[in-house]
């Protein structure tokens, strides 16, 4: 269980800091 949750939460720090990537792109361009 502990296993899966440490999955979810790196899946959604790395969505995050994509989203945040996309975002200063679209600023930039």
């Amino acid at each position: 269980m502990s296993g899966v949750h440490g999955g979810y939460t790196t899946t959604g720090v790395i969505l995050v800091l994509f989203i945040l990537l996309v975002i200063v792109l679209r600023t930039f361009w």
